[in-house]
């Protein structure tokens, strides 16, 4: 009777090993881009907006040049696709401020999902807009007559993508930093600012000297300049890999902090 009774008791005892990789996984993956891509709201500004704004200040000037040959409204389609994929990732970083306010944190603590593989699902979640933000901007442009070579393409566009990693985690330093009612108010006039004293909206040469000093700090200048290189053919200088580096780690280890500090008291 005892052997049976162990018998069962094993057969019944759930099994605690913690998941692989920490619970992260392709379907919760899926989840996420799809709760993301039903979002209208987060959809126009990461996606219309930046394509409206290049119609506007693009297109009119497709007939002038810059001093390599390629057009000016090149130049601003690429400036513009930074500052969409840089919207979209700090927009899906900053969302866990909401999830937050809702205990969602709360329930995930209960599950054997590890932070490090919610953080890493929001950050590959944030990417992936990312990339159909840039891909977005660039079909506007190419169906508006910019014409580049294939390389320019994918190295303008890898650019654009790959340096927004550290605007993902931008928005997951500001979405565990403000509570959820002052996260989302904070992060578009945030980037407005740094998108304009960055060089994104206006070139840099135009600006006073001193704004222009001060733009090389900005965390937009590294991004911007490595996304533009392949387009102007001035190549990347150290000082934009410098700033774009240094940015990263500065947002990733205060997001690290930031969650740490949080889910302790849950």
């Amino acid at each position: 009777m005892t052997t049976s009774l162990s018998a069962t008791t094993d057969r019944v005892t759930p099994d605690r090993r913690p998941p692989a990789l920490g619970g992260f996984s392709p379907a919760v993956l899926g989840i996420e881009l799809r709760r993301v891509l039903r979002n209208r709201r987060t959809l126009a500004f990461t996606l219309i907006m930046p394509a409206a704004f290049f119609l506007i200040f693009g297109l009119p000037q497709r007939g002038q040049q810059l001093p390599n040959g390629y057009a000016v409204a090149a130049y601003i389609m690429v400036s513009l696709a930074v500052y969409a994929a840089m919207v979209a990732t700090t927009s899906i970083g900053a969302a866990v401020a909401t999830e937050r306010a809702l205990g969602w944190s709360r329930q995930l603590r209960l599950t054997p999902l590890r932070p490090i593989a919610y953080v890493a699902t929001k950050v590959v979640t944030a990417m992936g807009l990312g990339l159909i933000a840039v891909c977005v901007e660039f079909v506007v442009g190419a169906a508006s007559g910019v014409r580049l070579s294939a390389d320019v393409w994918l190295l303008t566009g890898l650019g654009a993508w790959l340096g927004s990693l550290v605007f993902a985690a931008f928005g997951l330093f500001v979405g565990y930093l403000f509570p959820a009612e002052n996260a989302m108010q904070f992060i578009g006039p945030i980037l407005a600012v740094l998108a304009m004293f960055g060089g994104l909206f206006v070139p840099l040469e135009v600006l006073p000297e001193v704004l222009q000093h001060v733009a090389r700090f900005t965390p937009v200048y590294g991004v911007g300049e490595l996304a533009r290189a392949p387009l102007t053919g001035d190549g990347v200088s150290l000082a934009a890999l410098a700033n774009l580096v240094v940015w990263t780690v500065l947002f990733a280890l205060g997001a690290t902090r930031l969650f740490r500090r949080d889910t302790a008291r849950v």
